[in-house]
């Protein structure tokens, strides 16, 4: 289980891109249960794929959570676009934390091999997929030393049934696992508020009770 500290000018200014979403719900849950100024953006608002929206939108915040999909948009456009808009919006908005939520497909599983490439594995996504890696090698190339971010995925899926543990693990990829979004949605505010994970992407699994 992963153990963080509270950073010391908690609580935070906390904007959410996709809010409306399920694991966007949940995040914005979490967050103001433990306190935290949560702003809601959505399509609205504007387009989280365009810099100059992202960085007036989140003006005034300290750390950005990202949850967003487009399903009228090609993924292999969509998600590099999204993340080269954070890349270059967050920084000039002075946001230096971003959690982004990615797919489980593209995490390696415990011997290297990524999960969408695992036998038996649903390949009729395999475009989503494949978008949603290529948004994540898009950050990591465009991001400035000045933005620390980090991808979050569950390492298989979402239990959207089940009943929260209260706690979760970081864990390799694996097709059986599940969380609930709200145990995934301790995990996202606990790397916005103190981050141990950096320009990486990590999958993330319910786990034991842990109070937060």
């Amino acid at each position: 289980m992963t153990q963080t500290q509270p950073r010391e000018e908690l609580p935070l200014k906390l904007i959410v891109f996709g809010a409306s979403g399920r694991t966007g719900r949940a995040v914005v849950a979490e967050a103001r249960r433990r306190g935290h100024a949560v702003t809601e953006a959505g399509r609205a608002d504007g387009s989280v794929t365009d810099p100059a929206d992202v960085a007036r939108l989140a003006a005034g915040h300290d750390a950005a959570v990202v949850a967003v999909y487009d399903p009228s948009a090609p993924p292999g456009a969509y998600f590099p676009a999204v993340a080269r808009a954070l890349a270059e919006g967050l920084p000039a908005a002075g946001v230096g934390r971003l959690v982004s939520v990615g797919l489980a497909s593209v995490l390696p599983t415990a011997t290297g091999e990524l999960l969408m490439d695992t036998p038996g594995y649903p390949q009729e996504w395999r475009e989503f997929y494949v978008g949603h890696g290529a948004g994540t090698d898009a950050l990591r190339a465009a991001a400035p030393a000045g933005l620390d971010w980090a991808v979050l995925s569950p390492a298989g899926d979402f239990d959207h049934e089940g009943v929260p543990a209260g706690g979760y693990a970081l864990a390799p990829a694996r097709a059986d696992v599940r969380i609930t979004p709200a145990d995934f949605a301790r995990a996202v505010v606990d790397e916005a508020e103190a981050p141990t994970l950096h320009a990486t992407h990590a999958g993330v699994t319910g786990g034991a009770q842990k109070e937060k």
